[in-house]
């Protein structure tokens, strides 16, 4: 039987409940992309908080809160294949317990692994590569990351610009974070991350305000002026800044300065 499911984390979850008290699944897969067969019947399963969250909370006490973490990530990432991988993780996980992130190279544990750590590591390059504009009225930053990681910036994002209203645009997904800015208290023990997640495909214009483009001038001619010329090295310039993201980069937009 194969179950498909919405593609939100809690209809994957609701799916491997179904897994385990129903019948077992054959394969999970995003009903908008399931292609059917003739060997094996599906199932569209409705999502249910409730048993989303049985299985969220079966995770955390069985196996542990990191492999929760893992499967989340790989969740967001851009596998065709993650809800195959999350399924045989948690399989094993289910068994061992804690010791099944000490399987390094087992099958059902490497590629969850190596996906955690790409996802993982793409956010915090984000963390500082993301550059925020001033439309008037708020920020704006654009990217098109490899994987779906906004929500995995968000929450610093919320607490490192909280007394602004900003929107961070995924624009390979057409989703964004939107943030209203009243999400701050002095007292950051009650600090509340109030930020949306939202379908987005409005493409902001090229026209800024005037002192925004002032500073983003300033701020080309800084990147350009403060290089060591005799110690360039494209290589590895383009090990921590990648060519695929440098198109929302504004210091990677401008021909470089006459001498």
């Amino acid at each position: 039987m194969d179950y498909l499911y919405d593609g939100s984390f809690d209809g994957l979850l609701t799916c491997i409940y179904h897994h385990y008290y129903n019948e077992t699944a054959a394969g999970i897969y995003q009903q908008e992309y399931y292609q059917p067969t003739l060997l094996l019947s599906s199932v569209a399963v409705c999502t249910d908080p409730t048993l989303a969250k049985r299985v969220y909370q079966a995770i955390e006490d069985k196996i542990s809160a990191n492999a929760l973490v893992k499967v989340y990530h790989v969740y967001l990432s851009s596998s065709p294949d993650k809800e195959e991988l999350i399924l045989n993780y948690l399989r094993l996980g289910f068994k061992l317990g804690a010791k099944v992130d000490l399987y390094h190279s087992h099958s059902a544990v490497y590629p969850v692994h190596k996906l955690d750590r790409k996802v993982t590591a793409e956010t915090h390059r984000f963390l500082g590569l993301l550059r925020f504009r001033d439309s008037g009225n708020f920020l704006y930053a654009a990217l098109s990351p490899d994987h779906h990681i906004l929500t995995l910036l968000a929450d610093h994002f919320a607490d490192r610009l909280a007394g602004e209203r900003w929107v961070i645009h995924d624009q390979k997904r057409n989703l964004a974070i939107v943030y209203d800015g009243k999400g701050h208290c002095r007292d950051n023990s009650l600090l509340q991350f109030k930020w949306y997640l939202t379908n987005f495909s409005y493409h902001m214009q090229a026209d800024l305000p005037p002192e925004e483009s002032h500073w983003q001038l300033l701020w080309q001619h800084y990147f350009q002026r403060i290089s060591i010329e005799s110690r360039c090295n494209p290589r590895l310039q383009s090990h921590f800044v990648p060519q695929r993201y440098r198109r929302h980069l504004l210091e990677f937009q401008i021909p470089p300065l006459k001498q």
